[in-house]
Order: structure tokens, then C-alpha cells, then sequence
């Protein structure tokens, strides 16, 4: 195999199907990122066993062929390289020159053949978005999964498809988020769980471009993103997912509307009193048209007055701060309504057309 392209391209590139290479595994060729050159094309891949990555990039073959590279010297070499055109040559045996200019490195292949396959996707049912609005999905929803969870169904989101509606949903047992988006075209009720760790790489390749188009496609055990020159293939999680819907309730005594941003950094000047693995919650006190936050610790304690329009009864209630500026950073609107019952429920973040919901679970304070 012999191909020629640039250091940007193949930089692009290996970055790209890199999100899939395990850091450890007990099979040594799946820490290889396999290079191809056939009919054309030369491609990349990346694959873990549970997430797999594959993207086409330009250049020209000089003679087709496969090659597996371990990823991580691969990697390094190329992004330590010179910007110009880098050469690909693999001899007998798979030793693969790279060529740079004055660069030169031989590095020791594998054979491309016993690489692992991406599993072949039957391409039926899909759904179209545009890369935008996947990547806004994802942004808005992803920080409510929990990091580490034996259950699964907290370390992933359920997309629910239905007529020319995607719901998307995650959740870690504190707080829910919830988007809603419509799509272009009508679809058969479809609901699919996938794992964050899948959407958090695709947010990562995803460009944010609102022309260009991701084509998903859904199997039994498998999901497909397709998009313009990479495809993601990731495993499924199995089992039922929460019955959210039964969760979005709409009830309330308090309603206060405030602007966003006077929310955000009044929370944020209290976390400055938070030490290091901290954790002292937000107290809300709303009273007439102010909403007072305060929080005490063992540095200091800080209180900040907000305007605020407010209907319903007075309240008192108490958060972990990381948990509503979360939420308050991936709103774009200037101003948002907040809606309590009391102080032992869920606070409820939601737009007049529930196209974004979030549930946050208050916590236990002593009234001073």
C-alpha cells in the first residue's frame, strides 16, 4: 500500500477515529487504527467493540492496500510532523514508512486483515437531523448523566422518535433533562438508548453546521450516524428506560421569572466560598418579586438579591449549585421560568412549548 496526503487531512483524521481506540484491551489490534486504500478511497477506522469510528480522507493511492498502525505512536508521529505532504509506503511485513520532507520514520504494522470489522447496519430505519441540532441535543442533555453508575440506563440518553417529534432524555437520579425537537419528515414510533460516552464523541466530530445533514440509522443492537465523510457505529443498551413522560409533570405553586444570566452569576459568586470537594448548597429564598441567594461554608457565607417577577407562594429551597448552573449555561434564552411546589420537590425548568425540561432534585437546609 502506498498513498500520499496532506498532515492536515490525515491529522483530521486520525483525531477523528482515535475516539474509539481503547485506552487498554486484551486484544492488541484494536489499539491499531487501520489504514485502507481501496477503489479510491482511503479510509481510517477506529474501533473499541462497542464504539467504532470511520472516516474518509483526500489523497492520493499509489497502490491499494490495508495496514493496522498502533494508534498511539501513529498519532504522535503525524501530529509532530511538518505541514506538507506525508507518504504512506507499506513494505514486506508491514513496515510502514512515513515520509515528511526531512522526516522519515519506519514503524512497525500489523496486518489489516485481522482487524475487527465495524458491523455491518441494516440501513432501514433512520431518522434525518441536521448536525446542529444533534449537537445542540446532545450539549443541552448530556452533563444529567451520572460519570460512574452500574446502571446503564443513567450513563446513557433515550432517543424517542415518534410522527415528526425526537425526544431526547437523560437522567442520574438528581436531575432530569429533557429536549424536544421537530423533525423534517414522519417516522414510526422508535425508542433507542444509547450511551453517553457514543454522543459525546459524536458531539465532538460534529461541526455545529446547520446546512449538513446526519442520517441515523437504528438496529436491534446497534446504532448508525452517518454523516458527511465519518460514519459512528455504536452498541445499544438493551432493557427498558425510565417512564419519563409519567416524570414531566406540570404542577406548581411558585412561578418566578428571571433572566438567565443574573441567575447564573449570582450562583457562581457563591461557589467562590466552596472548597475544594465542597459541598454546600444554594439556599432560594423567594419573597414578592426578589429572589435571595445565599450559601454559608466554613470560608464565608454570601448573600446576593435578584428582581425576579413572581406569582404563587413564597418559598424556601435549597440545591447543589453544579446543578443548576449546568443547566443555566446551555440555555440561550434571556429569560427563564422556574416552577416549585414545595421545598422537598423537584424545581422545574421548562420553556412555554416544552422544548427543553429539567427536573432538579432540591436538597435538605436548616433555616437560620
Amino acid at each position: 500500500m502506498k498513498i500520499i496526503c496532506s498532515k492536515g487531512n490525515l491529522l483530521n483524521g486520525v483525531n477523528i477515529v482515535s475516539k474509539a481506540v481503547p485506552a487498554k484491551t486484551s486484544m492488541s489490534i484494536l489499539q491499531c487504527i487501520l489504514v485502507k486504500a481501496d477503489k479510491g478511497t482511503i479510509t481510517l477506522t477506529g474501533n473499541d467493540g462497542e464504539l467504532g469510528i470511520e472516516t474518509i480522507i483526500e489523497g492520493q493511492i499509489i497502490d491499494e492496500g490495508t495496514v493496522a498502525l498502533d494508534a498511539k505512536f501513529f498519532s504522535e508521529i503525524v501530529r509532530k510532523l511538518p505541514d506538507s505532504e506525508v507518504t504512506i509506503d507499506v513494505e514486506n511485513n508491514f513496515v510502514t514508512k512515513i515520509t515528511c520532507e526531512n522526516s522519515k520514520f519506519n514503524l512497525m504494522g500489523k496486518d489489516g486483515e485481522d482487524f475487527t470489522a465495524l458491523p455491518k447496519i441494516n440501513k432501514t430505519d433512520n431518522i434525518i437531523l441536521s448536525e446542529l441540532s444533534l449537537r445542540e441535543i446532545i450539549r443541552q442533555t448530556i452533563f444529567c448523566l451520572a460519570e460512574n453508575n452500574a446502571n446503564h440506563m443513567m450513563n446513557s440518553e433515550l432517543f424517542h422518535i415518534k410522527d415528526d417529534v425526537l425526544k431526547v432524555v437523560a437522567l442520574d437520579g438528581y436531575r432530569i433533562g429533557y429536549r424536544k425537537i421537530n423533525l423534517k419528515n414522519t417516522y414510526p414510533e422508535t425508542k433507542v438508548i444509547i450511551p453517553g460516552k457514543t454522543l459525546n464523541e459524536i458531539s465532538r466530530i460534529l461541526n455545529g453546521d446547520a446546512n449538513k445533514d446526519v442520517v441515523i440509522y437504528f438496529e436491534k443492537n446497534h446504532v448508525l450516524f452517518e454523516l458527511e465523510n465519518t460514519t459512528v457505529v455504536s452498541r445499544v443498551v438493551e432493557g427498558q428506560y425510565f417512564n419519563y413522560e409519567q416524570m414531566l409533570n406540570s404542577d406548581y405553586e411558585t412561578k418566578i421569572n428571571i433572566g438567565t444570566k443574573d441567575l447564573y452569576e449570582a450562583i457562581d459568586r457563591g461557589t467562590l466560598l466552596l472548597r475544594e470537594g465542597e459541598v454546600k448548597p444554594i439556599v432560594m429564598e423567594v419573597k414578592d418579586s426578589n429572589l435571595n441567594i445565599s450559601i454559608k461554608t466554613m470560608v464565608g457565607n454570601m448573600n446576593e438579591n435578584i428582581s425576579c417577577e413572581k406569582s404563587g407562594k413564597d418559598i424556601d429551597i435549597a440545591f447543589r449549585p453544579k446543578f443548576f448552573l449546568d443547566v443555566l449555561k446551555v440555555l440561550d434564552e434571556e429569560k427563564i421560568d422556574l416552577y416549585m411546589i414545595n421545598a422537598k420537590s423537584p424545581c422545574i425548568i421548562r420553556d412555554e412549548g416544552d422544548n427543553y425540561i429539567y427536573f432538579i432534585l432540591p436538597v435538605n437546609f436548616i433555616k437560620e
